[in-house]
């Protein structure tokens, strides 16, 4: 009996981080979405990408509730119950990401039709790009329970933070030389602040992993590129 218990607990452990790994997927797919309704105006894919958002958050909901209830029902010990902990913790931070990416698909028709002028920035797909990159390697992470991999991305977060602050300076350059350019440009700097943001949100999933496997949080503070953490906009 208490084999079999134990093979059941395995079972709905294995079906969680499932859900996890399937949530980050749909975070991916929505960063791609969003970057790519920027690039090409697309307004149906706009309105797509803001769509599915809710399933986002409805698994999001689904995941607390099953990791709260076999909480309740296994109370499990050890390297199990950091595994359901970290269950709940990685989703907070996958529904932030598609909420971020929500917010960049949002810009997409002002940048193609209400705002005139909108400079050619191939650095903002490159750092997208990045970003995408990083969140599939957690997302591997996680599911190799690889702490190494996790703490690897924990401490490269300050790529992200220098495209960020790279592409904020060469948007103000574009400002400065040409003022019609203005609106689009403040546009664009959301979508990088969007995207700086997400980066961040995959080091606490790192940060997740890493506790779960080894028990022990990270030593020191994590790496942050120049300037990055100084430049501040409104919620996008």
């Amino acid at each position: 009996m208490s084999r079999h218990i134990v093979e059941v607990f395995e079972a709905e452990l294995e079906r969680l981080r499932s859900s996890v790994v399937k949530m980050g997927e749909l975070a991916a797919s929505q960063i791609q979405a969003a970057l790519d309704a920027v690039a090409r105006g697309d307004e149906d894919l706009t309105a797509r990408t803001i769509e599915r958002d809710r399933e986002l958050d409805e698994l999001e909901r689904r995941i607390g509730e099953d990791a709260l209830r076999m909480l309740a029902l296994r109370q499990p010990m050890a390297g199990d119950l950091r595994a359901i902990v970290s269950a709940i913790k990685i989703p907070n931070d996958l529904e932030r990401i598609g909420d971020l990416a929500k917010g960049i698909a949002k810009r997409a028709p002002a940048l193609h039709r209400g705002v005139p002028n909108s400079p050619n920035v191939p650095s903002l797909a490159a750092m997208g790009q990045r970003v995408l990159v990083q969140l599939k390697r957690v997302l591997q992470a996680y599911q190799d329970q690889d702490a190494d991999t996790a703490e690897e991305i924990w401490r490269r977060d300050e790529q992200v933070d220098n495209f960020f602050s790279g592409l904020f300076r060469e948007l103000l350059t574009y400002m400065m030389e040409d003022p019609r350019t203005i609106g689009a440009c403040t546009q664009l700097m959301f979508v990088a602040k969007n995207l700086e943001r997400m980066g961040d949100h995959c080091t606490h999933i790192a940060e997740a992993i890493h506790f779960q496997v080894r028990g022990e949080r990270f030593d020191g503070h994590r790496p942050k590129g120049a300037d990055a953490s100084e430049i501040s906009l409104p919620n996008a």
